[in-house]
């Protein structure tokens, strides 16, 4: 139980952490971190916020696709669709972080699941995500991303990375 109260609890500070920076990033364009509704009426896409650097802005754009505006393309549907299937998928995923995760698979899990379900309550309060991190080389940007792709992201490499430590030692203990 207690594993389970703090592996809650870790989630959440990611979620908190996400959200505190996309609230800022609301108060800063529209005075209130407590917008809600359909954003594109509430805010205009893309809204160049700060030039930080030579290769660094912060920007404010909505994105009602998936990770690196992937499934864009489905149009009206994009929200409930989008909505849907992370419910789902953040579902599945708790439960196997709860049951039968292994030691080496509950940090990248929590992340992964923390992040999805920051970009979670976007897509239930606005019907896109919040992304605001702009990286570019010259006139060649990355796509923006926010906090919670962060923490998606590098939950999901270090789970890979886990994943074939944890395999090539059980291939080298068989071996001999």
């Amino acid at each position: 139980m207690r594993r389970i109260l703090k592996t809650l609890v870790a989630i959440f500070g990611i979620v908190v952490l996400d959200q505190i920076a996309k609230g800022i990033l609301l108060f800063l364009i529209t005075g209130s971190a407590f917008v809600w509704g359909p954003a594109w009426s509430v805010i205009p896409v893309p809204y160049l916020m700060r030039h930080v650097t030579n290769f660094f802005n912060i920007v404010f754009t909505w994105n009602p696709g998936t990770a690196f505006s992937l499934f864009r393309s489905l149009g009206d549907n994009a929200p409930l669709v989008m909505i849907i299937a992370t419910g789902i998928i953040i579902g599945l995923l708790l439960y196997y972080l709860i049951t039968r995760a292994k030691s080496y698979e509950r940090v990248p899990l929590i992340m992964i699941i923390g992040g999805a379900f920051g970009n979670f309550i976007d897509r239930l309060r606005f019907g896109a995500v919040i992304d605001f991190l702009d990286f570019h080389i010259g006139g060649i940007h990355w796509p923006s991303f926010n906090i919670a792709d962060i923490f998606i992201t590098v939950g999901v490499l270090i789970y890979i990375l886990n994943w074939w430590l944890t395999r090539r030692r059980c291939l080298k203990n068989l071996k001999g």
